[in-house]
């Protein structure tokens, strides 16, 4: 599993496809915001948390292609599929690779990025917190979208809609969770909400996404 982990590392790094590429996206749409809609404090300070957080889903979105379509490319998911690692196992290994290059940047840069858009200062906790416990949910539920489209040419924007659905809830709660930070209220339900649905994914996700690869290279 450390050798599985340490590839996809290694692989992201070099292809730039996950750590630069989803946050240029995550940094650009956040400096967009104040030339689309004003630069009145009031304003971006309302919107900060759903934008920051829609940012990040798209952000992380971007790079759901590459997950498996490489590895079909170069033969070495055949030999995951006979390895005698289960399966269910290489592939969350895959999405803790998929977060830790590209989640975990947008983790990281979310409060540098909320003082941009004025998010009110208790808020800037409660969106790192979100961000840390929403965005591996998000790797999860990708590499579950790439397992069902692997193999189909030009299959990115297929993966996006299936996939989008999936992410509402995460979204939904997490951007709550700041929003309530931000306004002084107490955040604690929906980020154990939000706490609860990752758990649930990570636990369920893999197994799914192992079901319809076994079914779909067979």
């Amino acid at each position: 599993m450390k050798a599985l982990l340490l590839r996809d590392l290694r692989l992201a790094l070099r292809a730039g496809g996950g750590f630069g590429l989803g946050l240029a996206f995550f940094l650009i749409v956040t400096m967009l915001v104040p030339f689309s809609v004003g630069p009145e404090a009031t304003l971006l300070k309302a919107i900060a948390p759903g934008v920051l957080w829609l940012g990040a889903l798209l952000a992380c979105l971007l790079s759901l292609d590459r997950l498996l379509a490489l590895d079909l490319e170069d033969g070495s998911l055949e030999l995951l599929l006979i390895a005698p690692l289960p399966l269910e196992g290489a592939l969350a290994i895959k999405a803790l690779a998929h977060w830790l290059t590209t989640g975990l940047p947008l983790v990281l840069a979310a409060p540098f990025l909320g003082v941009m858009l004025q998010l009110a200062a208790p808020g800037h906790l409660w969106l790192l917190a979100s961000l840390a416990l929403g965005t591996p949910a998000l790797s999860v539920i990708g590499m579950f979208g790439a397992a069902l489209t692997v193999g189909i040419k030009r299959g990115g924007l297929l993966l996006s809609l299936l996939v989008l659905p999936l992410y509402i809830p995460t979204l939904i709660f997490g951007a709550e969770v700041a929003r309530r930070g931000s306004a002084g209220l107490d955040a604690s339900t929906p980020l154990l909400m939000l706490a609860g649905l990752t758990l649930a994914v990570v636990a369920l996700m893999p197994f799914a996404a192992a079901a319809v690869l076994r079914m779909g290279l067979r």
